[in-house]
């Protein structure tokens, strides 16, 4: 029977929640000026930089065993996932975005159930059903609030919810061995470098923060969201993982729509009912899946 999570574990939950629901905002705010691929490698760099020190002391006391997953989990946990939400905001307000990452929870399941061996539990699964449907209502409902405004760019958000439950549960039943903030810094500083190229290589991210309005405010923006939403909230997102379960750390992502549809609200943009009844479901297949 797994244990009831700890006043600890919940309130590290809850600010994870605050740091990732602010991320959607920075984003939107970071492509004013800048591209998606120019946003998601600065993003990464920044996050990569931050936590060099740290990853470069740890490194070679790391099992030979563990690189590739770390790699992995670099790629499937921040990197790919740092591209999709930047162009799938370019086209979804960032309320919607927030919303639309409570998707995680179900591929948290899924992926553990088929590939990890995790048991199968038909109260949580009811809870995953729920979170779904009010996420599927989501995405038909689109930023207009009808359901024939389908947007394929809420396919990008999805992808990335497949990867985070792929990485949730290599994290959780490969790498137990490991502290949080060593998973977090050598994933990072494997795809540092690789960020690095995209950005100084294949954009014009130094032509543009000569020459375009904004663009320091937009890169103050995006360093925020690699040191805080990347880099710190990682290493709080790994320790959960390591202390509680998957799934219940995944539960973030029921919380993130509240804080990411505050800001929205904030910053003028318009939600309809179905998209409060859709939240709502979502919100609910938390308290299942968590239940004892």
């Amino acid at each position: 029977m797994e244990s009831r999570p700890s006043v600890l574990a919940w309130f590290m939950l809850i600010v994870l929640s605050l740091i990732w629901g602010s991320s959607f905002i920075l984003i939107k705010r970071g492509l004013e000026v800048f591209s998606p691929m120019e946003l998601g490698s600065l993003r990464i760099v920044a996050a990569s930089l931050f936590l060099a020190p740290i990853a470069i002391s740890r490194f070679y006391r790391i099992k030979r065993n563990h690189l590739l997953l770390l790699f992995i989990i670099g790629l499937m946990g921040s990197l790919l996932p740092a591209f999709f939400f930047a162009i799938a905001q370019t086209q979804i307000n960032s309320s919607l975005t927030g919303v639309l990452n409570a998707l995680t929870p179900l591929f948290v399941l899924v992926m553990g159930i088929i590939f990890f061996k995790q048991k199968y539990i038909p109260g949580k699964l009811t809870g995953m059903i729920i979170g779904f449907a009010g996420t599927v209502a989501l995405i038909l409902s689109g930023s207009s609030g009808q359901f024939s405004d389908f947007n394929y760019y809420a396919l990008f958000v999805v992808l990335a919810t497949i990867f985070y439950g792929v990485n949730l549960n290599v994290i959780k039943y490969y790498l137990a061995d490991l502290k949080a903030l060593t998973i977090t810094s050598v994933s990072l500083l494997f795809m540092g470098p690789i960020a690095g190229m995209v950005l100084f290589g294949l954009t014009p991210f130094l032509e543009n923060m000569q020459h375009t309005e904004g663009a320091w405010l937009a890169f103050g923006y995006i360093v925020t969201l690699g040191v805080v939403g990347t880099a710190l909230a990682l290493i709080i997102f790994n320790n959960l993982v390591q202390m509680t379960t998957p799934v219940f750390t995944s539960s973030v992502t029921y919380i993130i729509p509240i804080i990411a549809v505050i800001w929205g609200v904030v910053d003028g943009e318009v939600l309809y009912p179905v998209h409060y009844l859709s939240m709502t479901a979502v919100l609910a297949g938390v308290y299942l899946v968590n239940r004892k």
